[in-house]
């Protein structure tokens, strides 16, 4: 099969404004296997755009009970942080001034949380050698949510990972799998239970531990962005922060917005769709940062037992949630149980959602799927 690499290592594109969310995940659509059944869904081959326009059912002119017209054009820009493209989508031109204090919060957060900014929080620990860095309580709020993630997959999911992750080049031309000396010097310091926190204070008693917030700093942000639109008086928009996309409330016309699920390694083919409001979709995929080499595909989510990309079956997992920063852990986390171990976590989560898809291209559902959240074939 050949594989087509999205562009700029995007994972989620928009058709349309506001029209359709596209998450690059493998959903096939001709079935979708409920977790509790042992039916599998065949592949379908077909995929097509869907769009639609950006409000549907009232005259054209009439006013919601959001206050807005129900043809309010959605205005959108686009800028690049974190290594990834984020945009995002307002309902209304009188919108369109909150759209740059969202990407100042992105800018924010990426200057705390990333550990490749030298003079990030997360940087200033990882360089302490052991010793306690006073944070804000915006990285501490990240640290602890990804210490809860850590717990639940009893170290799957580990944020000392950095040692590791940094060992590999998803981004870049060269296609080098890192020296197996390097990666088991480098598993001796994965270890979440050696951050110690105490109020403000957080230090990593290994002093060769690297923190890393990739796994879940995104979903973060994008809750902090959709707070903030929140308290400005928006009801309407898109938070798309590659790969979580985050929808406030409704359309203006108040329907439902589409979330466009699109097959892996093939950009421009949609497989289904999700029908919802005021969630969260995220998406953890083999095939968002990889490389080929010798005929063999290495991705991005780490084994943080073995420091090699994990193959387990799965190609992707998706989450539905309320909150971004909930779909990330639990998208990556799900994805390193495995398609068994993480349906079962889900199905013990309440008010969240799942789609696996393995290797095969066969859909496994959480019970909510199709019944709580709409989903419908392409």
């Amino acid at each position: 099969m050949k594989r087509i690499k999205p562009v700029q290592k995007m994972h989620v594109r928009f058709l349309s404004l506001c029209a359709v969310a596209t998450l690059s995940t493998a959903m096939l659509l001709s079935g979708c296997t409920n977790s509790s059944s042992n039916q599998s869904a065949a592949p379908n081959e077909s995929g097509s755009a869907i769009q639609e326009s950006a409000s549907q059912g009232k005259a054209a002119g009439s006013k919601n009970n959001k206050g807005l017209l129900s043809d309010a054009e959605p205005v959108s820009n686009t800028g690049f942080y974190f290594d990834t493209v984020i945009t995002i989508t307002l309902y209304g031109g009188e919108n369109s001034k909150y759209i740059d204090e969202c990407f100042s919060l992105a800018e924010k957060y990426e200057n705390l949380l990333s550990n490749t900014k030298e003079n990030s929080e997360i940087s200033q620990i990882n360089d302490a050698n052991g010793d306690f860095v006073t944070v804000s309580d915006e990285t501490l709020r990240v640290l602890q949510k990804g210490l809860e993630y850590c717990e639940l997959s009893n170290g799957l999911f580990d944020i000392t990972i950095g040692g590791v992750s940094d060992l590999w080049d998803f981004t870049g031309e060269k296609n080098v799998v890192p020296d197996e000396a390097k990666i088991t010097e480098a598993l001796k310091h994965v270890d979440y239970k050696k951050l110690k926190i105490d109020g403000n204070k957080v230090a990593l008693k290994d002093k060769d531990a690297v923190l890393d917030l990739g796994g879940i700093a995104k979903g973060f942000i994008a809750d902090e962005m959709k707070e903030y639109l929140l308290s400005q008086g928006v009801t309407s928009g898109i938070i798309n922060l590659g790969g979580n996309v985050l929808l406030i409330e409704s359309k203006p016309d108040d329907s439902s917005y589409v979330v466009g699920i699109e097959k892996p390694f093939y950009q421009d083919q949609i497989l289904g769709k999700l029908t919802l409001s005021d969630k969260s979709v995220v998406t953890s995929g083999v095939y968002q940062r990889y490389f080929e080499l010798n005929d063999k595909l290495y991705h991005h989510i780490l084994d943080p037992k073995t420091g090699m990309p994990l193959n387990n079956g799965l190609y992707s997992v998706t989450i539905i949630s309320d909150a971004s920063v909930d779909g990330d852990g639990l998208s990556t986390t799900c994805f390193l149980l495995g398609p068994e171990k993480g349906m079962e976590l889900i199905e013990q989560i309440n008010g969240v959602e799942a789609i696996f898809v393995d290797e095969q291209m066969h859909l496994t559902c959480s019970s909510g799927v199709g019944d709580t959240i709409a989903f419908e074939e392409a």
